[in-house]
């Protein structure tokens, strides 16, 4: 990644506050815009939403964003008036340091739910972030690494196109369900786009991407993913919008299959492709019920070509299809065709699922066009470790 694919007129930073336990890790972050910027958001869909998900959710589509502001280690949900307090005091001390408006500042945390937040540590470390935000990729990677919670490592994609760069950072490896995840997604351009197209961009992107990975089915209380545009231009219109929406998607797509990728304890990123449905959300629907099967993802852990599973996880989906009209594929082997099983050498299919860090499942139906791919983990004994003793 080079900088001459970062999107301009960004500063980052990553800081260490003492918000976490661990000595020297980084864990507040601030995207500060130069200029004015666009705004669009998109957030859980969970009915229990953290405090910063309420608070940035009414700031936006808006036209006059300066800055996002993040902590990680401490979700910020389930704490009440308080904690909306708090949200609303994080936006409040980076606005004083860029002598804008609070309400242009956008808010998100990650981490344990239910605990307040110690605004002490955050009074000292947000001010020090913002005073410490600079331009270019190792400010950047200090962001990106300040959002993380249990990730092994950054997630950070960029596209360039039309003039203009699309690039963007997040965060996400467990408590993953579509509706997005408990991840955190920034997206950044320095193209010139209207807050209204800005949000139909990033709902389609969010569509494609973020709403089409798993790890547990579990949606969070803290998702959240912005989409910034500060381009002083002439505003993307037509074709140069359908472009960027290209770029926006692509970059969308990246991050959430780096998100699968780095579940929590998973040995494998399982890749579910659906296509022959009459529509887009039928394909989805049964993308999603192969991907959250437990008995799926414990297969493919056990290298148990197991197809009756897959086959079992489609028919309960609630899409309406005959038997006969489904046909499956495990990476370049066909298992199951028309609604009948096929020969295959299952000491071939167990070898696939043992020595491929990346699998495959192929679904295919003959009712029309709609496609969905989704991307899981599997599930492993190292998953239920980290998630058995998270609080403890």
């Amino acid at each position: 990644m080079s900088e001459w694919h970062l999107a301009r007129g960004y500063r980052y930073a990553g800081v260490v506050s003492g918000l976490r336990s661990e000595p020297d890790r980084r864990d507040v972050a601030v995207v500060v815009s130069d200029r004015p910027a666009a705004a669009a958001g998109v957030f859980t869909q969970n009915r229990v939403a953290a405090a910063p998900v309420q608070v940035s959710r009414a700031r936006v589509p808006r036209a006059d964003a300066r800055a996002v502001v993040v902590c990680s280690g401490n979700a910020n949900a389930c704490t009440g008036e308080q904690g909306l307090a708090d949200a609303r005091r994080m936006a409040q001390l980076t606005a004083a340091e860029l002598r804008c408006a609070p309400e242009q500042v956008l808010v998100a945390s990650t981490g344990v739910i239910g605990r307040p937040l110690p605004m002490p540590v955050l009074e000292v470390g947000i001010p020090k972030a913002v005073r410490e935000a600079a331009p270019g990729r190792d400010a950047l990677n200090h962001a990106a690494h300040a959002i993380l919670t249990t990730d092994t490592g950054i997630k950070v994609a960029t596209r360039q196109a039309g003039g203009y760069a699309v690039t963007g950072f997040a965060k996400g490896a467990a408590m993953i369900g579509p509706n997005l995840a408990t991840m955190l997604g920034f997206v950044l351009t320095d193209a010139a786009v209207g807050e209204h197209d800005l949000h139909h961009c990033l709902s389609a992107a969010a569509d494609r991407s973020f709403n089409c990975v798993s790890v547990e089915g579990h949606t969070s209380t803290n998702d959240t993913v912005f989409l910034l545009a500060n381009g002083d231009g002439p505003r993307l219109a037509g074709p140069e919008l359908a472009a960027f929406q290209d770029a926006v998607t692509s970059v969308c797509v990246e991050l959430a299959r780096k998100i699968a990728v780095d579940a929590e304890g998973a040995e494998h990123l399982i890749t579910i492709e659906v296509d022959g449905c009459r529509a887009d959300a039928d394909a989805r629907r049964i993308a999603k019920a192969v991907a959250e099967s437990a008995l799926v993802k414990t297969a493919v852990y056990g290298a148990d070509p197991n197809w009756g599973r897959v086959v079992s996880a489609a028919g309960y989906a609630g899409v309406a299809f005959d038997e006969r009209d489904l046909t499956l594929w495990m990476g370049d082997l066909l298992l199951y065709r028309a609604g009948a099983p096929v020969p295959f050498d299952a000491a071939a299919a167990s070898a696939y699922l043992k020595h491929n860090r990346e699998v495959h499942f192929k679904l295919r139906l003959p009712h029309g066009s709609g496609r969905c791919t989704f991307h899981t983990s599997d599930l492993t004994p190292e998953y239920v470790r980290l998630n058995s003793d998270y609080t403890t």
